[in-house]
């Protein structure tokens, strides 16, 4: 257990970039270098978090924690990830006036977010050779890539994958196993705390602030789909008048900012709401906005082979697993490319990390330490 939260912890502060880079640093840990599965299982992983609401990145190094070592196994990988992020946006939420508007904070960020482009553009490339091997699978990635760059969207996004599901499991069918006596049985526990609390809590909201506070964020967790930068019109609706909109928007750019998961703006809100008990109020949040996604994950994961084990199950998935690499493609240049490459020296700068990643075959944490220094210095040119 203390394995894989170390290798989560050290992931939680050097994993920039948010869900989509997340998925390129798992991939480069888990499977290239540890071994700890294919790239066919990591795909089934990404696939299944796709369509569960909830934190997708943290989804899957749940999953990749629960794989190795059982349920103790997903908690020690979800606290190592999650509690770098944690301590930094508590950290910003006491001094956030004075930090996140300085120069210097502004160019580490800036270099940061170009190493995000390496890292993203590397997984993208090395699942579409695993996943993209013939034409229907290439127009697939293609064409969710396409819709997702035209119109970006959740229903976009849930549409494509919805449809490459239903082609793989129509046509790709022929690729999956036959093993298809295998009976799929979701765990009842955690699906049935998961509609417990999201019926009960409403009810018991009026009782404390601090399960009210709970309350609004396991029902933002809940309805989520997509990932972090989904969770800010549902946190901003919950919060309304409560937090000015200046501190509101400063906790959601420090998310972007900071290494790990985006649900931990979560975290900084929960400090400014319950200003009683800030530490407090910035757990509770940070619980209950992860909570439902966990819930929802360790209901069919248990038995996610055995319905991945089904022929039409299984092309659904070959299907979706070469869609996400589009949705990938696209979440390469929306929101990573954009947000980070403005001058020739960018994309020298990413260039250059290619270089130190592939060739050199640089440890991820010499290549953050090498960002933060390249960012550092254009402040200074």
């Amino acid at each position: 257990m203390f394995t894989i939260f170390k290798l989560f912890f050290m992931l939680g502060w050097v994993s920039f970039g948010g869900p989509a880079a997340h998925i390129g640093y798992f991939r480069q840990t888990f499977v290239e270098k540890l071994k700890w599965l294919d790239d066919h299982e990591y795909g089934q992983i990404v696939a299944l978090s796709q369509f569960l609401p909830g934190p997708g990145s943290s989804q899957v190094g749940f999953a990749l924690g629960y794989k190795r070592g059982g349920l103790s196994g997903a908690l020690a990988a979800f606290l190592g990830f999650t509690l770098p992020s944690v301590l930094i946006m508590i950290g910003l939420a006491v001094v956030a006036s004075q930090v996140t508007q300085h120069d210097v904070f502004q160019s580490i960020v800036h270099g940061l977010k170009l190493l995000a482009v390496v890292v993203v553009a590397d997984a993208a490339w090395g699942m579409y050779k695993n996943f993209c091997k013939n034409t229907l699978t290439t127009s697939l990635c293609l064409v969710t890539a396409i819709a997702l760059l035209i119109a970006p969207s959740i229903l976009m996004q849930i549409a494509v994958l919805s449809i490459a599901a239903i082609i793989g499991a129509c046509y790709l069918k022929n690729a999956a196993t036959e093993q298809a006596n295998a009976t799929f049985k979701p765990s009842y526990v955690p699906l049935c705390l998961f509609i417990a609390l999201l019926v009960g809590l409403p009810l018991a909201a009026h009782i404390l602030p601090s399960i009210a506070l709970f309350n609004d964020f396991y029902q933002a967790g809940s309805l989520v789909f997509g990932g972090g930068h989904v969770v800010l019109p549902l946190l901003q609706n919950i919060v309304g008048d409560q937090l000015s909109q200046d501190a509101f928007l400063t906790g959601y750019a420090a998310a972007q900012a900071v290494p790990g998961p985006m649900f931990t703006f979560a975290t900084y809100i929960g400090y400014e709401l319950l200003p009683s008990s800030p530490i407090m109020g910035a757990l509770i949040a940070t619980i209950a906005v992860f909570l439902p996604g966990f819930l929802l994950l360790l209901a069919v994961l248990k038995n996610w082979q055995a319905l991945a084990q089904k022929p039409k199950v299984a092309g659904a998935l070959t299907g979706v697993n070469a869609a996400v690499v589009g949705l990938l493609a696209a979440a390469l240049y929306q929101p990573v490319f954009i947000s980070a490459v403005f001058a020739p020296i960018d994309i020298a700068l990413v260039l250059f990390g290619f270089f130190l990643m592939k060739q050199i075959k640089l440890p991820i944490i010499w290549l953050v330490v090498t960002f933060i220094s390249a960012g550092a210095l254009m402040n200074l040119i």
